[in-house]
């Protein structure tokens, strides 16, 4: 392919050489850089591309994308645009045949809700037999291929490929959750979503390296309605009027109110030894009743939004409730057979709030106990350990404190920041640092009618000590245990 045909939807200007030329890959990253390649300078937090332009040309790069002059031989074409980023992003769906317009495409923004929602999404599409790629925190689906997540979203240049070989496994469609770092950096640049949706924002993802503000995240998430065809938005949201500053689609809400397109009401917890569950019935443009074996209020908002993307494609209802009481989501308010006594959930929860959040939830269903077992993180503030512990000592009946990914810090100095914490509440907790042991201790502890949650980790398979991943699953844990405990019977 030439630079010029990469260039067909890039707005820039040649400051030296030609675009006549051909190019034999799209490299962002110096280390990787092949001869023929073009290479787009990327300013990033902490690096910029820029300062690399004389080395990747020395290294055989034909061409050079930049926002500045920068100095390469002449033989070396260099290219000026506004924004390499977007630069990137268009370049990169040019490479790979312009594959989003070849799919259905379904983007997914939020602060909470995005990971599940992508999973029922999935489920109830694929049950209609719409054959569905996904992309989201946990791991990339294309056919029968799982791949690792390292960001929500992935870099323009990964994502295009991803979506590439969705069309090459015969994927109809693809559902994926896009961050507002994508945003941000232009990640998802060049694709029109056939349906955006917006499940709800709170103050996360504020600080260095990350938005300067609330209001600057809440612009990055809204920008995802200028992209769309149709929006469809979380009703209940108290900043859904900000979210929809200036969008461009056709738009539409979930939510509890009978003023939604599509809303619930007599809303359910079910709950019986080993089992949490909600129960709704769906109301508006739609109306049947349906079950998921996901707990909590935060579940039907949830369903309700895959529910209103899933009629686009004319899902039937029986397609609809079936694919809810499947569902799934690694990590996520993961209930694990333990016993038919009492109720073991694993969640990704690794933050106050997010514990809060998941505790409050499971103090509805009003257990014997609640039982919270977790760490926290290393190398990380200090303030979110004092923080999670207090949580988790007003909130939870019993807590287990134990190690989750120390990284470069000593377990015992991160869990004596959680104690102090607890300390602060009338909360009781024992210390397990050994985190295998921590499940061995909640599950010898439960009693009929309790609830235990494993937070920090959730679809985490590993634990990170002095910058090395060891494999640790906290469902092999489980199975180790309970087996463990079997021959000791």
């Amino acid at each position: 392919m030439t630079l010029t045909q990469l260039l067909e939807k890039v707005d820039y200007k040649v400051l030296q050489g030609s675009t006549d030329i051909e190019i034999s890959e799209i490299v962002n990253d110096s280390r990787k850089v092949k001869a023929g390649c073009v290479f787009p300078c990327i300013r990033g937090v902490s690096f910029d591309g820029h300062r690399f332009a004389a080395e990747v040309a020395g290294k055989g790069a034909a061409a050079i994308v930049a926002q500045e002059k920068v100095d390469v031989p002449e033989h070396v074409t260099l290219v000026v645009v506004d924004d390499t980023r977007v630069a990137m992003a268009r370049m990169a769906a040019a490479w790979f045949g312009y594959p989003a317009q070849k799919l259905k495409t379904i983007g997914i923004t939020g602060t909470k809700g995005k990971t599940t929602t992508t999973y029922m999404v999935k489920g109830m599409l694929e049950r209609a037999g719409i054959r569905t790629g996904l992309i989201g925190t946990i791991e990339t689906l294309i056919g029968d291929t799982r791949i690792p997540s390292a960001n929500t979203t992935p870099e323009s240049l990964v994502l295009q490929e991803y979506l590439a070989e969705m069309v090459k496994a015969g994927c109809r469609a693809v559902v994926m959750e896009v961050s507002s770092q994508a945003l941000m950096m232009h990640r998802v640049e060049g694709i029109t979503f056939d349906i955006g949706v917006f499940t709800n924002i709170s103050a996360d993802h504020i600080g260095p390296g990350e938005h300067s503000s609330f209001e600057n995240y809440m612009e990055c998430k809204s920008r995802l309605f200028r992209m769309c065809r149709v929006g469809i938005f979380n009703g209940d949201d108290i900043h859904l009027g900000r979210i929809m500053e200036g969008h461009t689609c056709e738009c539409e809400t979930y939510g509890l109110r009978k003023s939604d397109d599509l809303y619930a009401e007599n809303i359910s917890l079910i709950s019986r030894p080993g089992y949490l569950g909600t129960g709704f019935d769906v109301r508006g443009d739609l109306s049947f009743h349906a079950e998921t074996d996901i707990p909590g209020k935060f579940s039907v908002y949830n369903a309700l939004c895959a529910i209103a993307v899933c009629r686009h494609f004319g899902v039937e209802k029986d397609e609809l409730k079936s694919a809810l009481a499947e569902v799934r989501v690694r990590g996520r308010v993961e209930m694990v057979k333990v016993s038919d006594e009492f109720t073991f959930l694993i969640d990704y929860a690794h933050n106050a709030m997010a514990l809060e959040s998941i505790l409050t939830t499971l103090r509805e269903y009003h257990p014997a106990r609640l039982i919270s077992v977790f760490g926290c993180g290393g190398n990380r503030a200090r303030s979110r350990r004092y923080e999670m512990g207090e949580v988790s000592g007003r909130c939870a009946d019993f807590t287990i404190i134990t190690s989750d990914n120390p990284r470069y810090e000593n377990p015992e100095a991160i869990m004596d920041d959680i104690e102090k914490g607890i300390r602060k509440t009338s909360g009781k907790y024992i210390r397990i640092k050994d985190r295998k042991e921590a499940v061995r201790e909640a599950i010898r502890r439960g009693r009929r009618g309790d609830v235990i949650v494993l937070a920090g980790k959730g679809h985490e398979d590993y634990q990170e000590i002095c910058g090395k991943k060891y494999p640790m699953d906290e469902r092999v844990l489980i199975a180790e245990v309970l087996q463990e405990e079997k021959k000791e019977s």
